[in-house]
């Protein structure tokens, strides 16, 4: 798929809690092709302290509007640089890189899906959680934070399935952890996730216990996005990847999480 290097306007900045903001950038052309689970390379202007661009993934890409939206995490210098920019801004893009989640279509289309993220790791659940329902797909979200302020765009997951939750404290659903959830008992023919990599590594578990196909979109860090600077290495039953290059969405029964 073609990379383009774009320079995008800020549409909007929505402060979602206190540590992430959902930004809306756009152009003046339609923007490119992207697919659920491909990421962005966002250039950090006026932070003398960080030099390399942040990976951040496509939320979601609104055609109606001409729009992709992005969560930032302001966790760092550079993502909080980020954080402070307002509509009207310039914001510097490399995308969309990496590759995506597998959507199938017609008649080898998926029925039943469970989309399972934590903290920041939903972004890109909510793209791919629409591709799937116009896929005909029926759609499940289980999404986990520690408490009820981490779990993120709540209103949007209810426009594309089915959304169930946990928190650690019990302030919203149930209480525990992602695969402590009752909709696990349900029979369910995929699995996507994204969140933090014990998380993805039990949900990957929980997966091949059941014998469900699962995918992990892998939050390795990714500093040049283009398989250069070897950041994002990880082990797999095919050598060593990068995971900018080669995912960062992989099958689990290519990682050597269960070894």
């Amino acid at each position: 798929m073609k990379k383009y290097i774009l320079d995008l306007t800020v549409s909007s900045v929505e402060q979602l809690s206190e540590k992430h903001v959902l930004m809306r950038v756009t152009d003046v052309k339609p923007l490119p092709e992207m697919l659920p689970g491909q990421f962005a390379e966002l250039r950090v202007d006026g932070s003398p302290a960080t030099f390399l661009r942040r990976p951040i993934s496509i939320n979601f890409v609104d055609r109606t509007k001409n729009e992709l939206w992005l969560m930032v995490a302001m966790i760092g210098d550079g993502t909080r640089q980020l954080g402070r920019l307002r509509a009207g801004d310039k914001l510097n893009c490399v995308l969309p890189l990496g590759n995506g989640f597998s959507i199938q279509s017609g008649k080898n289309a998926l029925h039943k899906t469970l989309l399972v993220g934590g903290g920041v790791g939903v972004a890109p659940l909510l793209y791919l959680g629409a591709e799937l329902k116009q896929q005909g797909c029926e759609v499940t979200f289980l999404l986990g934070g520690r408490s009820a302020k981490d779990v993120l765009e709540l209103d949007f997951f209810n426009r594309y399935g089915r959304v169930c939750v946990t928190t650690e404290d019990g302030t919203m659903g149930e209480q525990g952890f992602v695969t402590n959830h009752s909709v696990l008992a349900e029979p369910f023919d995929k699995i996507f996730t994204c969140g933090s990599t014990p998380m993805m590594k039990a949900v990957a578990r929980y997966a091949k216990e059941k014998d469900i196909e699962c995918e992990a979109s892998l939050e390795n860090m990714m500093a040049c996005g283009l398989g250069a600077c070897l950041c994002c290495v990880e082990k797999t039953t095919e050598g060593n990847l990068c995971v900018c290059k080669e995912g960062p969405v992989f099958n689990t029964k290519r990682l050597l999480w269960q070894i």
